[in-house]
């Protein structure tokens, strides 16, 4: 069996189906609950995150069933008894879906989505929502980094090779197009969600020719002006001379020439001296090899002469903070409003809606009417869309306004001056009483 084959209605923690069968044996599977989705504290130098992954959220939870192949697993390997099995026989997500907005700028603390229905299957989909939500919001806000540290020169998604798995790397060039990236090297991730897609050449094209002379005027034969020349195979600076020689030959001026080995920022020098000696003044520079938003950063500062980015492991993987810690927690159960004491992992009791106004962030209770524009919306209600699902470009074009009406101390590449959210009066009363 491929892992593209395996039910995704298996993609659960062992111990989620250990409750459903004491929920279902002591009769609460059906008592109505609400679990929260935040992220506690901002990684280490995160002054924010970008909100993603809710579109597959949706898509998980409206296809939820467990067929034939995946009941006959459970019950030949003991995982499940026979009542539950039975029960999953017909179990479907019928409950309901709160959430903020994909694109969206939140902050510590705040509920990305709240899941409300019955008890056994709101506890179910806890691990696929995890991990859909924190992969997704990781690796947009990486990308908004790179994006933020490009100042208006293209960086484009190169990572699916170094993702972890097959899965990452398309959901990686999803997240990445909505933290800004202009473009992915990943072609499904285009066919599935209409996300540009750009791609170069590889060295191996380069060494099947006589010489570079030959490879680049074939290359420019047949691509034309929108070509972009690998010119590092063997030597950067001749690979510049060699690139005019094929323009000439060719009758074609390629868009790019791309660095991806060396000093990248001397080299570039280098190659923008001959290009603009041999009348390729409209021909940029493109580089890539790990590159990341500190690397960026410092050439655009430098003023090193590349006008776009490729940008691979260290996006794909979030290489700095390869991980983000959201949590699921019960905040409400069968209409009690429940909290959990551990210190630093304590919970914030009852269903929340945080309000946005000009200048910080209130988390309050559902139902409070607190100044400021309530972020979380209704997405599914009984199982059924409440909404339509926006193209990943509008949610493309949220994110980018949202990042652009951030303070600069909270875009900042290090030490950023993250909003600490306030609590409403009765959130606080509340948290107080139960404690």
């Amino acid at each position: 069996m491929t892992l593209a084959a395996a039910p995704v209605e298996l993609l659960v923690d062992r111990y989620e189906l250990t409750m459903a069968a004491s929920y279902l044996a002591e009769g609460r599977a059906d008592d109505r609950v609400a679990f929260e989705l935040s992220v506690r504290e901002l990684p280490r130098d995160r002054g924010y995150l970008l909100a993603a992954g809710l579109e597959q959220v949706v898509d998980y939870l409206r296809d939820l069933s467990f067929g034939p192949e995946a009941l006959a697993y459970l019950e030949r390997s003991g995982t499940c008894p026979p009542p539950l099995l039975e029960r999953l026989a017909s179990q479907r997500f019928d409950g309901d879906l709160d959430a903020i907005p994909e694109g969206t700028v939140v902050h510590a603390g705040e509920p990305l989505l709240r899941v409300e229905g019955g008890r056994l299957i709101c506890q179910l989909v806890e691990t696929y929502l995890l991990n859909v939500v924190n992969f997704e919001t990781l690796i947009a806000t990486k990308a908004a980094r790179m994006v933020e540290a490009a100042a208006g020169r293209p960086v484009v998604d190169f990572g699916f090779r170094r993702a972890h798995g097959p899965d990452a790397g398309l959901l990686a060039a999803r997240a990445a197009y909505i933290g800004g990236c202009v473009a992915t090297a990943t072609v499904a991730a285009g066919m599935l969600w209409d996300i540009p897609t750009s791609g170069t050449m590889a060295h191996s094209y380069v060494m099947g020719f006589a010489s570079e002379v030959d490879a680049f005027t074939e290359f420019l034969r047949e691509h034309g002006d929108t070509a972009t020349l690998l010119i590092d195979t063997y030597n950067p600076v001749r690979g510049a001379r060699r690139a005019a020689e094929a323009s000439r030959a060719a009758g074609v001026t390629p868009r790019f020439v791309r660095l991806d080995s060396g000093n990248v920022a001397t080299l570039a020098t280098q190659v923008r001296a001959i290009l603009d000696e041999e009348g390729m003044g409209d021909t940029e520079i493109f580089a890539s090899g790990d590159l990341d938003e500190h690397v960026i950063a410092g050439w655009v500062s430098a003023g090193v002469p590349v006008t776009g980015f490729g940008v691979g492991t260290r996006l794909v993987t979030s290489f700095d903070v390869p991980a983000l810690g959201g949590v699921y927690k019960l905040v409400e159960s069968d209409g009690r409003p429940v909290m959990k004491l551990a210190g630093e992992k304590s919970t914030l009791p009852g269903r929340h809606q945080v309000f946005r106004g000009d200048d910080d962030d209130v988390i309050g209770l559902v139902g409070e009417d607190l100044p400021g524009a309530p972020l979380l919306e209704p997405v599914l209600r009984g199982g059924a869309p409440a909404a339509e699902t926006p193209p990943v470009a509008a949610v493309r074009d949220r994110a980018a306004a949202q990042r652009a009406a951030l303070p600069s101390p909270m875009r900042a590449l290090t030490h950023p001056t993250p909003l600490r959210p306030r609590l409403s009066p009765q959130l606080t009363a509340l948290k107080e009483r139960l404690s």
